[in-house]
Order: structure tokens, then C-alpha cells, then sequence
């Protein structure tokens, strides 16, 4: 595998352009890429945003807002891939969609690029299956926010090769993030526990069994969790919770992994949390 120092990140939304400023803030030229020109300058906006609220914590110099933002590169062109180490797949929660997106990807990339996606539920061995080379495919997988989450699950499909995890490893602890690595399974680790619980908060505020601010203290006060389980539906997004309980469902064929009504319903309404502006809660 080729030494780490161009990256791409294909999708400029919430964790896509996290990706991209934690690359560009260790230093890593960074090429973020979107299917509109609007996407492309909402997703440096946000960077621009999160960059300034640490300048004014003092936890980062206006010249190194300056130089992070300047690796930064925001485009429509795929092509713009074409030299990149490693590119990083941060499209939205869909099959069919990250299939296409890797499809074009294997094409453009060079002989020794790594290529990963970042999906928090799809196996990692069907996406690989579509890649000129699937050994040096894996999952790369970040946690929001992602400038501040330490953790990186790097997922193994069946074809992965151990090169690729220790490229991937490397690349991640040069970002200051802690790799773990896991087999392929839907959900992985992290979210093979965590969704569950999600649904299962759902599930309690459904049946009246206490109010989203109950069951949210609750489980801070009363487990130690730093945000409660439905504000963290919020800031994950509804539609991504939902789509990773659709694949635990449909993927290990268990009843306990059927999500809540009321999840598909709130989604149903385009109620996704934060990102809209009402979930379980109402943002301003």
C-alpha cells in the first residue's frame, strides 16, 4: 500500500466533511467530493463553522484554521480521486447507492489506493465484491462528530487483506484516532450494541412508559452516558437509526431487531432530528 497523504471523501454532508477536516487538520491534502456544487459549499461552510468555534475556545490558531482549510479541496469531479491514497466513501446508508459510488471509484483510483467506506451497518464484503481489487477494501468506519470521537471500527470483509488493515490502522492513528478492528457483521461492533438500545428507547417512549427528557436522564444520570438515547437519535440522524435497524432486521432474520413504529413513523414525517429541526426534541 502507498504511504497516506492524499485523501478523498466522497460525500459532504454531516460525516463526510468531518472526515475531511480531521484529514486536513493532520495535515493530509484533502479532496472532498459531492453530486452539487451546493452540497460541495455547505460541506466546507460546516468545516469553516467548526474551525472557527475552536479558534474562539482558543484551542486552535487563525493560522491554522488558515492551513486546514487550505488542504481542502471541494469539487463535483470524480476524477479529482484519480490520485488519491486512499478514498473514503461517506455517501448516504444505501446499497444500491454506495454500490454505484465504488463502482466508479474502482475505476479511477491508482494501482496502490486504499479504498474504504464508511458505513455503519452494510456488509463490507458485498461493497467489496464490486472493486477491481477488493483486498485493498475495508471499512473505515468514523463516529459523529468525528473531529471529536476517538474511536475508528475497521471492518474486515472476506477479501480484505491484512496490508490494507495495517494501512488503514496507521492512517487512522495518524489522525489521533484509536483503530479497532472487527470482522465483518452487520452493525460491526459499536452499533450492534448501540442501535438496539436506540430502538428500545424508542420502543419506551412509545408505550408512555416516561418522557423523552425521563428516559434521557435516565440513562445519563443513571448509566453514566454522556447524551441520552433519543437526543443522540437526534444528532445521528432518525433515517440513518432506522436504515441500520432495516439491516440488523433483514440481515440476521431476529424479531428483536425490528424497529419501532414510532421510528418509522417520525421518519415517515421527515422528523430526523437535528438535521431538520424537530426529532425528539425541537432545534432552533
Amino acid at each position: 500500500m502507498a504511504t497516506i497523504e492524499r485523501v478523498g471523501v466522497i460525500g459532504a454532508g454531516t460525516m463526510g466533511n468531518g472526515i475531511a477536516q480531521a484529514c486536513a487538520a493532520a495535515g493530509l491534502d484533502t479532496v472532498m467530493v459531492d453530486v452539487s456544487k451546493a452540497a460541495v459549499d455547505r460541506g466546507l461552510a460546516t468545516i469553516a463553522g467548526s474551525l472557527d468555534r475552536l479558534v474562539k475556545k482558543e484551542k486552535l490558531g487563525a493560522a491554522d484554521k488558515t492551513a486546514i482549510v487550505g488542504r481542502i479541496h471541494g469539487t463535483v469531479e470524480y476524477a479529482a480521486l484519480g490520485p488519491c491514497d486512499l478514498v473514503i466513501e461517506a455517501a448516504t446508508e444505501n446499497l444500491d447507492l454506495k454500490l454505484k459510488i465504488l463502482r466508479e471509484v474502482g475505476a479511477l483510483a491508482g494501482a496502490d489506493a486504499l479504498i474504504a467506506s464508511n458505513t455503519s451497518s452494510i456488509s463490507i464484503t458485498t461493497l467489496g465484491a464490486v472493486m477491481p481489487r477488493p483486498e485493498a477494501f475495508l471499512g473505515v468506519h468514523f463516529f459523529n462528530p468525528v473531529p471529536l470521537m476517538a474511536l475508528v471500527e475497521l471492518v474486515r470483509g472476506l477479501q480484505t487483506s491484512d496490508a490494507a488493515v495495517e494501512a488503514a490502522a496507521a492512517f487512522a492513528r495518524r489522525l489521533g484516532k484509536t483503530p479497532i478492528v472487527v470482522k465483518n457483521s452487520p452493525g460491526f461492533a459499536v452499533n450492534r450494541i448501540l442501535c438496539p438500545m436506540l430502538n428500545e428507547a424508542i420502543f419506551a417512549l412509545q408505550e408512555g412508559l416516561a418522557s423523552a427528557q425521563a428516559i434521557d436522564d435516565g440513562m445519563k444520570l443513571g448509566c453514566a452516558h454522556p447524551i441520552g438515547p433519543l437526543a443522540l437519535c437526534d444528532l445521528i440522524g432518525l433515517d440513518v437509526v432506522l436504515a441500520v435497524m432495516n439491516v440488523f432486521y433483514a440481515d440476521f432474520n431476529d424479531s428483536k431487531y425490528r424497529p419501532a413504529p414510532l421510528l418509522k413513523e417520525m421518519v415517515a414525517a421527515g422528523w430526523l432530528g437535528r438535521k431538520t429541526g424537530r426529532g425528539f426534541y425541537t432545534y432552533g
